[in-house]
């Protein structure tokens, strides 16, 4: 196992099991992965950073060599921070792969010490987002397939109101 640490970036709102999927394979890639919660100024987030942060751990407790943390900065400034070798994206499809090619160039030009890895979704994750999992959920529809287990019944609570 190569030495580096990798950075896995996302607003997580909330975390699906295509993320999940993602972070362990990168755990086997790299020595570290460090999975951050970052703001989406384009979005309204329904759960809190710290609510994300504790579903992540939650949902990565088996999973070896994963840190979870919180940054609202640039994510170029958080890599060169932890001295971090990689990002790791996850690609759905083509409409993924423009926007993230723009943001690995920009990062690369703001960090040159850090390279972007992308890694192809799972076939069955392919249609899988948060947004779509808030639409579903808040919907009262079943979430069950596309969340961790261990975090199912908090995210089906607040996206139907009835937060513990």
């Amino acid at each position: 196992m190569n030495h580096i640490v990798a950075i896995c970036p996302g607003s997580f709102d909330p975390i699906t099991v295509g993320h999940l999927d993602i972070i362990r394979r990168a755990s086997h890639m790299f020595s570290k992965v460090i999975v951050v919660v970052m703001p989406n100024l384009s979005k309204t987030p329904s759960f809190t950073p710290e609510e994300r942060m504790e579903m992540i751990r939650a949902a990565t407790a088996d999973v070896e060599h994963v840190e979870v943390d919180y940054y609202k900065g640039l994510l170029a400034d958080y890599c060169r921070q932890k001295h971090a070798g990689a990002i790791v994206k996850g690609l759905r499809a083509m409409s993924d792969f423009e926007y993230e090619f723009q943001m690995a160039l920009t990062n690369k030009k703001l960090n040159p010490a850090t390279e972007t890895v992308f890694l192809t979704t799972s076939a069955e994750n392919m249609y899988l987002s948060s947004s779509m999992v808030k639409q579903i959920g808040s919907m009262g529809g079943d979430i069950s397939s596309f969340v961790p287990g261990v975090i199912h019944d908090k995210i089906k609570n607040r996206l139907l109101g009835k937060d513990e």
